[in-house]
C-alpha cells in the first residue's frame, strides 16, 4: 500500500487503489503524499483515487509518523523537489540511524542536515540520479526509496551499485510494484541496478489492486497451527513478500497445512522444532516465536541481527516478553534458540509499542494455561488495525479495555 501511495503521486494521472490499507503507516502515506502534491478520495465502494501531477510540495514539514518504510522511502522522494523541506517521524522512529541519507544524497545534489544521524531531516533538492554505490545491509527500504526517486526522475544510463543487500524480496515487491506503474528497472544479480527511462504509464487513469499483507496473515495462520483449523483467503500465493516464507516455517513445524490458489487451510497437529533463516523477511520473527512456542524442542531461528532497529529491540524484546509467558528464548550471537513444547503460562505482557511484540504474544495467548494481559495492546493500529477483531471471529475470547 505504502509503495503504490508513493508510486501514484509519482505518475502524472490518477491512480485507482483497489483494496487499500487504513492502517498508522498507510493513513501516515496518504498524509506524505497530500503534504508532497496528490489529492486523494475514498469512494463508496472501498476505492482510493489519488489524483497527481508530479511532486509540487504544499507544505514544508512532511511527517512520516511510526513508518521505517514511510521514512526510508519517501526521503529520497521528497529530495525530488527543489524546494526546503523538513521531514519527521514519530514514537521509535525519531531514535532509529538515518545517517545512510547524510552520506548518499550529497552525491546526488541534495543538501542534507539531520540531527547526528537521527531525525529530524532538513533537506534541499533536486536529486540529480548519479553512479552511487549504497550498503544494502542495514535496510532494504533505503534502496527502494532510491530506486523510485532515480526512475520518477527519468534516471536513464546511470546505475545504483549495491553491496551486500539484504531482505532480497522486498526489493522484488519494490521492482514488481514499480513495473505496475510503468518503470522499467534490471539488475545484474542485485548488485548493480539499472534504470530505462521515464514511465510508460503517465498520464491517464492506472488502477492498482494492493496484495494482501502476507506479514499480518503470518500471526492468523500460526494461530491457526495452535489453536484450530481456519481458511485464510485474500493472499498471493505467487506474491513476491517476502513474509510468505511463513508457508516454509509452517510445513517444517508439521501442522495441517494446504496451500490452494486462493485459500490456505491450516489445522494444528502435534509440532515439531524447526530450523528457519529470516536473515531476508526478520518481520517473521515475532510470529516464528510464536509458534515455536508450542513446538516441542528446540527451533532454531537465524537472523537476529536484523531485529536490533525495528520498533523495539525485537531480539531482546522477545526474549524477554516470552520469558514471562514461560519460554526460554537464548540468543547466541546471530541464532535465536526457543525452547518450546514446556507451555505457555498465563501472564501480563508488554508490546513495548511495537506492533508485531503484541500480536506475537495474542496468539502465543490462544492456548495459554491462564490469561496473558497485554499492555499497550493498541500497538496494532500500526499495521493491522483489524487483527484482534479477526482473532475474535475466529472464536477466540478477547477483552479489550
Amino acid at each position: 500500500m505504502q509503495r503504490a501511495c508513493a508510486g501514484a503521486l509519482l505518475r502524472k494521472g490518477e491512480t485507482r487503489i483497489i483494496n487499500p490499507g487504513r492502517s498508522n503507516d498507510d493513513l501516515a502515506a496518504l498524509d506524505v503524499i497530500q503534504k508532497l502534491g496528490a489529492t486523494i478520495r475514498f469512494e463508496e465502494n472501498g476505492d482510493l483515487l489519488i489524483q497527481s501531477n508530479g511532486i509540487q510540495p504544499v507544505h514544508q514539514e512532511i511527517n512520516c509518523g511510526e513508518s521505517g518504510l514511510g521514512i526510508r522511502m519517501f526521503t529520497p522522494i521528497v529530495a525530488l523537489s527543489p524546494e526546503a523541506l523538513t521531514i519527521k517521524g514519530t514514537g521509535s522512529l525519531v531514535t532509529r540511524p538515518m545517517h545512510f541519507f547524510d552520506e548518499i544524497l550529497p552525491q546526488l545534489g541534495v543538501s542534507i542536515q539531520s540531527n547526528q544521524g537521527k531525525l529530524p531531516l532538513q533537506i534541499q533538492g533536486p536529486l540529480q540520479p548519479a553512479n552511487i554505490e549504497v550498503d544494502g545491509s542495514l535496510s532494504s527500504q533505503f534502496l527502494t526509496g532510491l530506486l523510485m526517486a532515480f526512475a520518477a526522475a527519468g534516471a536513464n544510463e546511470v546505475s545504483i551499485r549495491v553491496k551486500d543487500l539484504k531482505s532480497k524480496p522486498y526489493i522484488d515487491l519494490t521492482l514488481t510494484v514499480m513495473q505496475d506503474f510503468g518503470w522499467k528497472v534490471s539488475h545484474d544479480n542485485y548488485e548493480v541496478f539499472h534504470f530505462h527511462g521515464k514511465s510508460e504509464k503517465d498520464n491517464g487513469v492506472l488502477t492498482y489492486a494492493v496484495e494482501g499483507d502476507w506479514s499480518g496473515a503470518a500471526f492468523l495462520l500460526v494461530a491457526g497451527a495452535i489453536a484450530g483449523g481456519i481458511t485464510v483467503t485474500g493472499l498471493d500465493v505467487f506474491s513476491t513478500q517476502a513474509d510468505k516464507a511463513i508457508l516454509q516455517a509452517l510445513m517444517d513445524c508439521g501442522c495441517s497445512l494446504s496451500v490452494q490458489e486462493k485459500q490456505i487451510d491450516i489445522a494444528p497437529l502435534p509440532l515439531k522444532a524447526f530450523h528457519f533463516n529470516a536473515t531476508d523477511c526478520p518481520d517473521l520473527f515475532p510470529p516464528l516465536v510464536a509458534l515455536a512456542s508450542y513446538c516441542k524442542g528446540t527451533t532454531v531461528i537465524e537472523g537476529v541481527s536484523r531485529l536490533s532497529h525495528k520498533e523495539s529491540d525485537r531480539g531482546l524484546t522477545l526474549q524477554e516478553e516470552f520469558a514471562k509467558l514461560g519460554i526460554e528464548i537464548v540468543l547466541q550471537g546471530d541464532l535465536m534458540l526457543v525452547k518450546g513444547g514446556t507451555g505457555v503460562k498465563g501472564a501480563r505482557v508488554h508490546s513495548r509499542h511495537d506492533h508485531r511484540i503484541a500480536m506475537a504474544c495474542a496468539v502465543a495467548g490462544l492456548k495459554a494455561d491462564g490469561e496473558v494481559t497485554i499492555e499497550d495492546a493498541d500497538a496494532i493500529n500500526k499495521s493491522y488495525p483489524d487483527f484482534y477483531d479477526h482473532l475474535q471471529q475466529l472464536g477466540a475470547i478477547l477483552t479489550v479495555n
